[in-house]
């Protein structure tokens, strides 16, 4: 009788173990959203082709065919996708602050005086370049940003239910500020050397 017990009662912590995995795809996505909104970037330009206008017509129906084979061999998930919410008090009070900021970034971006660095952060890439009347607004500018990604990234996770995926949330917006830098600016790569994009 008591193994019996043990035994039910092992069976029924395991099937309440749950686990919860961080949403990449999801994060990407609100990261490109936010960003967007803070830089009034539009939709993609218009001269870009779509991916679809590099293939040929053959390639693309090849391509097609694949995937409707692969969906009937492998199912697809039938489990609604996972979204991150970004609509918190919180965070459309820091988004509305990086906006109205970003006005006053941009020409020290283009001047090439900040940079961002590999963990998504600004930082002032020569101070002695920037000048003189300028340094103390270029250093309260970097700082007050900094501050707001990072209350950013924690609202994010905390929006979420799990505080715990600020660090991951930092880390897919790092990727994303790079990748919606514009060209001229400089960003840090992972082993610490600045590029120019």
């Amino acid at each position: 009788m008591k193994k019996i017990i043990v035994l039910g009662a092992l069976m029924l912590t395991a099937c309440v173990t749950i686990n919860i995995y961080f949403p990449a795809a999801a994060a990407e996505k609100a990261a490109d959203e936010i960003i967007r909104g803070i830089q009034k970037e539009g939709a993609p330009d218009a001269t870009e082709p779509e991916p679809e206008a590099s293939l040929s017509a053959w390639q693309v129906a090849v391509f097609r065919s694949l995937d409707s084979v692969i969906n009937v061999v492998i199912s697809p998930a039938q489990a609604q996708g996972a979204d991150l919410s970004i609509n918190s008090p919180e965070i459309r009070q820091v988004r509305a602050s990086m906006e109205s900021r970003f006005s006053s970034l941009k020409p020290f971006y283009n001047a090439g005086f900040i940079g961002i660095q590999a963990d998504g952060l600004l930082t002032v890439r020569n101070a002695g370049a920037v000048p003189l009347q300028d340094r103390n607004k270029v250093n309260k500018l970097v700082a007050a940003e900094n501050a707001d990604r990072q209350r950013l990234y924690q609202a994010i996770a905390n929006a979420n239910g799990h505080p715990e995926w600020a660090a991951q949330i930092k880390s897919t917006f790092a990727a994303r500020w790079v990748s919606h830098a514009q060209p001229g600016w400089w960003y840090q790569s992972s082993n610490g050397s600045w590029k120019q994009k």
